[in-house]
C-alpha cells in the first residue's frame, strides 16, 4: 500500500496531530470516569438493570441530541462547538466530583450526571468527527477515522485497568476527579486551532431548515439509509456485552473492579488490533464482508462469555469483540463520510450517531431488562441470536463499497443578475427547466430525470414535478420549489462534482443550438385586497 494511505498518515498533519494526542488524555479520563460509574452503581445498587442503565444513559443524549448538534455542526464554527462541549462537560465532572466524595450520590442521581456527561459528547462528536474531514486531504480519510479509534482504543486497553485499580484504592470519586483533570489538554489544544474561516454570503439556516435539509438528504441517500440501518441493528445487539460487563465481572467470574477493568482492557486491545489491521482486511474483503463477521464474531464471543466462570477465558474471548467493534463502527463512520459532501457531513455524521448509539442505548436497556428477569447467561445468548439477525440482513441489504464519488462542490452556478430587488427572504422561488427531447430519446431522458429528480429533492428542492407539453410533445418542463431566494442560491451551491454527470448527460440530449431554458420566478399571491373581500356589498340574489 502506497505511504499516502498508510495508517500513520493523518499524523503528518500537524493539527490532526495535537487534537489526536490530547484526545488520548481526555479519552483516558472518560473510560476512568466509566469504570466509576459503572461500579459505583454496582455498590449503591442491588438491581442489574440499573448496572446496565449507567451505559444507556450516556448513549441515549447522543441518540437523541446528536441531530441537533449535526446541523450545529454544519452552520456555526466547530472548534467553538466542541471547546463549549468540553468545558460543560469538565463543569459537570467536577461535580459529580464533589457529591461523590460528599456520600450525595443516589442511583437516579448518578444516572443525571452521565446523561449530562452524554449531552456534551453529543453535542462534541458531530463537530469533531466533521472536522477530520477539513483536517485531512480525502484520500487519508479512512485512515484518520481509523486512527481516531485506535487512540480510544488505547486508553481502552489500559484506561479501565488503572480506573478499576483507582477505585479499588481510593474509591470512584478518585476516578471521577481524574476524568476532571483530563479535559484540560483537549481544551488547550482546541483553544490553539485555527481553522480557515469559509466565506458565505448567505444568511446562516435556521435550525428547523437545517434539519430538514439534513433529513432531505439522507432520505434521498440510498447507501447512507443502508448504513444506518445497520448501525443501529449492531448497535443494539452489539451492547449487551458491554452493558452486561459489570455484571460479568461480578457475578459470572466472580471478581471485584480491577477484574472489570482488566475485562475492559482485553476489550480495547483487540479494538487496537482490530484497527492496525483495518487497512489490510479492506484490500482484502469487501465492506459488507467485514460487517457479516463483525456480527458472527460478537455472536460466538457473546455466546461464549454467557457460559464461562474464568477470568482468563473472558479476558481473552473479549479481545474478539473488541477488534469486531472498532472494524464495523469505522467502517459505517468511513461510509458515511465518502458518502456525503461537505455541506451536511456533520448531520448525516450526527444521524449515524443517533442510529448507533440509538440502538446502544436501546439494547442496553433490553438486555438489562433480560438479564435481571432471566439471568446475565440467557441475556448474553438471546443477544448472540439477535447478532446473527443482523448479519443474515445483509444478504439483502448489503453495505455499499467505498465509492470514488467526487463530492467537491462543482461550482458551476453563477447568481443570476435579477431585475427585482428580492432579499434573501424573499419567496417562495420557482424554478422551470424547459428542455427539447426527441422521441427517440424519450426513455433515457426519463431515466436521467429520475436521477435529477433524487439530486433535486436531496440538495433542498420540494414539489419537483416534470411536465410534457400537449402541442409540442418535445417540449418537457422541470419544474421545484425553494422556500426563499437563499434556498434557492444554496440549492444550486450545494450540487457536487459527482452530479455532473447527470447533468451533462440531460444537456447532450437536449435539442437545440442553445442549452435548457431557465424560468426563475417569484409566486404571488392574487386574493383581492381585504377591502374588496370584506367591505364590498354583498349581491342582493334577490332580485
Amino acid at each position: 500500500m502506497p505511504d499516502r494511505i498508510s495508517t500513520l498518515a493523518p499524523f503528518r498533519h500537524q493539527t490532526f496531530r495535537t487534537i489526536w494526542i490530547a484526545s488520548l488524555a481526555s479519552n483516558f479520563g472518560g473510560l476512568i470516569q466509566a469504570v466509576g460509574a459503572a461500579w459505583m452503581m454496582t455498590s449503591i445498587s442491588d438491581s442489574q438493570d440499573m448496572v446496565a442503565l449507567v451505559q444507556a444513559s450516556t448513549a441515549l443524549p447522543i441518540m437523541l441530541f446528536s441531530m441537533i448538534a449535526g446541523a450545529l455542526a454544519d452552520n456555526f464554527n466547530r472548534r467553538s462547538l466542541m471547546v463549549t462541549a468540553q468545558l460543560f462537560m469538565l463543569v459537570v465532572s467536577v461535580t459529580l466530583t464533589a457529591c461523590a466524595y460528599l456520600g450525595l450520590l443516589t442511583p437516579w442521581l448518578l444516572l443525571a450526571f452521565t446523561f449530562l456527561l452524554g449531552c456534551g459528547t453529543a453535542l462534541n462528536n458531530p463537530s469533531w468527527q466533521a472536522s477530520v474531514g477539513d483536517l485531512v486531504p480525502r484520500e487519508v480519510l479512512p485512515a484518520a477515522v481509523t486512527l481516531n479509534s485506535v487512540g480510544f482504543n488505547i486508553t481502552r486497553s489500559v484506561g479501565p485497568a488503572i480506573g478499576g485499580a483507582i477505585v479499588a484504592a481510593a474509591g470512584a470519586a478518585a476516578a471521577f476527579a481524574v476524568n476532571s483533570l483530563s479535559y484540560f489538554a483537549l481544551i488547550y489544544a482546541l483553544l490553539r486551532w485555527r481553522p480557515e474561516k469559509q466565506d458565505n454570503t448567505l444568511p446562516r439556516e435556521t435550525l428547523l431548515r437545517a434539519l430538514s435539509a439534513g433529513l432531505g438528504y439522507v432520505a434521498m441517500s440510498p447507501n447512507i439509509l443502508n448504513v444506518l440501518l445497520r448501525a443501529l441493528v449492531f448497535g443494539i445487539s452489539a451492547s449487551a456485552i458491554l452493558a452486561l460487563l459489570p455484571i460479568v465481572a461480578r457475578d459470572l467470574v466472580a471478581g471485584g473492579p480491577l477484574t472489570y477493568g482488566i475485562m475492559l482492557g482485553a476489550f480495547g486491545l483487540g479494538a487496537i488490533a482490530g484497527a492496525m489491521g483495518n487497512s489490510r482486511l479492506r484490500e482484502k474483503f469487501s465492506s459488507e464482508t467485514i460487517v457479516r463477521l463483525s456480527f458472527l464474531g460478537f455472536a460466538a464471543s457473546a455466546g461464549v462469555i454467557g457460559l464461562s466462570s474464568s477470568t482468563l477465558v473472558t479476558s481473552l474471548v473479549l479481545l474478539v469483540p473488541g477488534a469486531c467493534w472498532v472494524l464495523a463502527l469505522s467502517l459505517f463512520n468511513t461510509t458515511v463520510q465518502l458518502s456525503t459532501p461537505r455541506w451536511v457531513v456533520g448531520r448525516a455524521l450526527s444521524f449515524y450517531q443517533t442510529a448507533a448509539f440509538g440502538g446502544i442505548a436501546g439494547g442496553s436497556w433490553l438486555w438489562g431488562v433480560l438479564s435481571e428477569t432471566f439471568g446475565a447467561p440467557v441475556a448474553l445468548t438471546l443477544s448472540s441470536l439477535a447478532m446473527l439477525f443482523g448479519a443474515a440482513i445483509g444478504l439483502r441489504l448489503s453495505l455499499p463499497q467505498f465509492g470514488d464519488l467526487n463530492l467537491d462542490p462543482l461550482n458551476r452556478f453563477n447568481e443570476p443578475l435579477l431585475r427585482l430587488d428580492l432579499q434573501p427572504r424573499s419567496g417562495p422561488i420557482v424554478s422551470l427547466v424547459d428542455y427539447t427531447i426527441a422521441d427517440e430519446d424519450v426513455s433515457e431522458f426519463l431515466l436521467l430525470m429520475s436521477q435529477r429528480r433524487r439530486i433535486r429533492i436531496r440538495d433542498g428542492a420540494r414539489q419537483w414535478t416534470l411536465m410534457r407539453d400537449l402541442e409540442h410533445p418535445e417540449v418537457w418542463t422541470e419544474t421545484y420549489h425553494t422556500a426563499t431566494w437563499a434556498d434557492y442560491v444554496r440549492h444550486n451551491q450545494r450540487r457536487t462534482q459527482a452530479d455532473a454527470e447527470v447533468w451533462d448527460a440531460i444537456r447532450r440530449l437536449h435539442r437545440g443550438d442553445e442549452g435548457p431554458r431557465v424560468h426563475r420566478m417569484i409566486e404571488r399571491q392574487t386574493i383581492p385586497p381585504r377591502t374588496d373581500v370584506f367591505h364590498k356589498p354583498a349581491p342582493d340574489l334577490h332580485h
